[in-house]
């Protein structure tokens, strides 16, 4: 018999009645019933019911064991009785009376409970991450995770695609965050960079003729944490392709996204129409880049409406350059209790509140409510009505200013009301290309131009787009938003160096500076580089819809807190002075 296991606390049924089997696994819990002991004995597999009573010869020893102690038992497969068979786990028919027990590891106190759906604090929960991980809605959650990997795996090996491992420590480079930096041994005073993305080496992957790549790549950056971003590391389905367009590319990913979501999602409906929303359009409908088009709300500009109106907050707003006046149409909002309702969570967003109209029936048929419709009028509140396409027992929210700064509220705005009116559909994954992102913004302290996306994209029109307002200048770039989620952002690639050198140049980077940071790069764009475009899908982010959660650290086995801190492990950890000194470096200490 092997030594630890003939069976997995999965596997025996029925079948088994009778045979004499050794099971390893945890102690999920222990129940005395009136002197005899079951315990649900758990491995990764499943559990499996054991039971031990005063006949046994290692009764006295069983009565000892408690919750998360790692036993081997050996007994006798029994069927249980037909009214105690349980149908929710597969050896729910049999049950294993115990004649033999080890104690392979004991377990102390428990900081936290494994059996059960009880709530731990998250700092809790990490530090004690490899009981955390025994629970089995984390099991199944990077259970998934490994499922979805593999599967994208296989998908791009079957189009044609193939995996090649670029370098961990590598160069600086501009990719949008700040770099964990690397220092060198053998070359003291100089640094090596963990790569934010393989950026420039798949563009190298390319030059050098490689038609196809993908990887499955850790990125590394040290960003600002939130519940949908790791603050240190993640990992990407990275891909690149020569001699390709914009459409090439979205050609290409949607049927390995869509095959993942189809394969995984849980019988949820997968969209199979991805629209093609442009950076402008998006901003204006949906207030961000990243819309959820599971909300049938879109967004409209109604500035003419209130431009000269009896309403002087908003008409004298316009009179100022660059201002709008946007609509939140709420379809089914239309009463005063839920209008105060929205109002009251933009002043707790610490807004002033939001301008509302609300649509009843009146005398003469529709008729509109609210202190914004008494001031403009029945024949504006009836052209807003007809624009929005709205009607009885409904109502629009409103907010001015200069998009920039309402924008993002705006957007928030839109769907707690596609929630709270029970609009946002359930269920379902919903996709959109963004596309046309602007390849420029200018800092409104210094006024300076600055790169606002990936600076190694292709801008559209080429050399001659660069002649004229930067700030006007679009980029090959599109992004991959789903449920309110960016899963997918790439670019058509500048594969031309007199255009990089104008690209950059306009960002305040002459050349000279860029053969200095981009060197390998700029070498080899010099002998014949070909059209090249791609992607990068966020794996973690793609497994969290996937399990239905909105916090990324629940399917990564081992993250970071908000603080970026491994409580586990005790990471970040000051050097020793033996390892300063081997590096040359000295730490100053913060005041």
């Amino acid at each position: 018999m092997h030594a630890y296991r003939t069976h997995t606390c999965a596997e025996l049924t029925s079948a088994d009645v009778g045979q004499t089997v050794r099971l390893s696994g945890w102690v999920h819990r222990v129940r005395d019933h009136g002197g005899i002991l079951f315990i649900d004995l758990r491995d990764h597999y499943g559990i499996t019911q054991v039971l031990c009573d005063p006949d046994s010869p290692v009764f006295s020893e069983v009565e000892k064991v408690r919750a998360e102690w790692c036993i081997r038992i050996d007994g006798t497969v029994k069927a249980r009785d037909p009214e105690l068979i349980n149908p929710k786990i597969p050896t729910g028919e049999i049950e294993v009376f115990v004649r033999d027990m080890e104690v392979l590891g004991r377990a102390t106190e428990l900081p936290l409970q494994v059996f059960g759906d009880q709530e731990y604090p998250e700092e809790t929960r990490l530090r004690y991450r490899y009981l955390d991980l025994r629970r089995e809605a984390m099991q199944e959650n990077m259970k998934l995770r490994s499922d979805v990997v593999a599967s994208m795996r296989r998908r791009m090996w079957e189009i044609g695609f193939r995996e090649y491992q670029t370098p961990i420590i590598t160069a600086s480079s501009p990719e949008g965050a700040r770099d964990f930096l690397v220092p060198s041994r053998l070359h003291p005073g100089k640094f090596y960079a963990l790569p934010q993305a393989p950026q420039q080496f798949k563009q190298l992957i390319m030059v050098s003729g490689f038609d196809k790549y993908f990887q499955i790549a850790p990125c590394f950056r040290d960003e600002d944490p939130r519940a949908d971003r790791s603050p240190t590391d993640f990992y990407q389905l990275d891909m690149e392709m020569s001699f390709v367009t914009q459409q090439d590319v979205f050609d290409t990913v949607q049927p390995v996204i869509d095959g993942i979501f189809e394969e995984f999602g849980n019988g949820a409906k997968v969209d199979k129409h991805w629209p093609q929303i442009s950076y402008k359009d998006a901003a204006l409908w949906y207030g961000t880049d990243k819309p959820d088009l599971r909300n049938p709300i879109k967004m409209q500009d109604v500035s003419e409406h209130f431009r000269g109106s009896g309403f002087a907050i908003f008409a004298k707003l316009l009179e100022q350059e660059g201002t709008e006046i946007r609509a939140i149409p709420a379809q089914g909002g239309g009463s005063r209790k839920f209008c105060d309702r929205m109002n009251a969570y933009a002043q707790k967003e610490g807004l002033p509140g939001m301008g509302y109209i609300f649509w009843r029936e009146g005398e003469n048929g529709v008729e509109a409510a609210g202190p914004l419709a008494k001031n403009i009028g029945p024949e504006r509140t009836e052209a807003i009505r007809r624009q929005l396409g709205l009607g009885k027992g409904d109502a629009a929210f409103f907010l001015g200013g200069k998009p920039k700064s309402f924008e993002a509220f705006a957007g928030r705005a839109r769907n707690v009301i596609g929630e709270e009116l029970g609009l946002t559909e359930k269920d379902r994954f919903a996709f959109c290309w963004v596309v046309d992102f602007p390849m420029y913004e200018k800092d409104d302290e210094t006024g300076e131009i600055d790169f606002s996306h990936n600076p190694f994209s292709m801008p559209q029109g080429g050399l001659e787009a660069l002649d004229g307002d930067p700030l006007e200048v679009l980029g090959w770039q599109y992004d991959l938003a789903c449920n309110g989620y960016e899963i997918l952002s790439g670019a058509i690639r500048n594969h031309r160096l007199d255009i990089m050198f104008k690209a950059f140049g306009l960002a305040g980077y002459d050349e000279a500076e860029v053969r200095r940071r981009f060197g390998g790069m700029v070498n080899a764009f010099q002998y014949g580089a070909p059209p090249h475009g791609g992607c990068a899908a966020g794996i973690d982010r793609i497994v969290m819809l996937l399990a239905g959660t909105s916090n990324i650290r629940e399917v990564i086995m081992f993250p970071m807190n908000q603080r970026a801190e491994d409580l586990m492990m005790s990471a970040p950890s000051e050097p020793s002075p033996e390892q300063l000194m081997e590096l040359g470096l000295r730490v100053i200490p913060q005041d």
